[in-house]
């Protein structure tokens, strides 16, 4: 049996959307976000996904995502995937849906991607405030 190599993380964003192309390697990321914006809380965002990528890896493993309130303890969200890379030329693209989300509070959260339960990237997204535009 071929030994599990660890695979490299290419690549963590979040987004508004991720649509498949016609050519299966292929996606687009629709609205990458560093952050939002609301002028009210709770403020709901209606879709957030968080796209990764992995590569020059072998074996089986479990990919965790999860989004963290700014107390750094409450999960907001969070997803957990197996995948497999057949060999160390083989990468894969994980993308996981986040519906409805809701920030109860404007604050840093934080998205972290673990793989086989161990952080391989934590990021923050701020979530701010901002005042309502006035009519003229």
């Amino acid at each position: 049996m071929t030994e599990n190599m660890i695979p490299d993380l290419q690549g963590a964003l979040v987004c508004e959307d991720v649509r498949q192309e016609m050519n299966p390697a292929s996606q687009t990321l629709v609205g990458v976000l560093g952050g939002l914006q609301a002028p009210q809380f709770p403020a709901t965002a209606l879709k957030l996904f968080i796209w990764v990528r992995w590569c020059a890896g072998r074996g089986e493993f479990v990919q965790k995502a999860k989004l963290i309130a700014p107390d750094q303890e409450t999960v907001a969200r969070e997803s957990e995937l197996k995948f497999r890379l057949p060999d160390e030329h083989a990468s894969t693209t994980n993308v996981t849906f986040f519906p409805g989300v809701q920030f109860q509070k404007p604050g840093i959260y934080w998205v972290e991607v673990f793989l086989d339960g161990e952080l391989k990237i934590r990021f923050p997204f701020p979530v701010m405030q901002i005042k309502p535009q006035q009519q003229a």
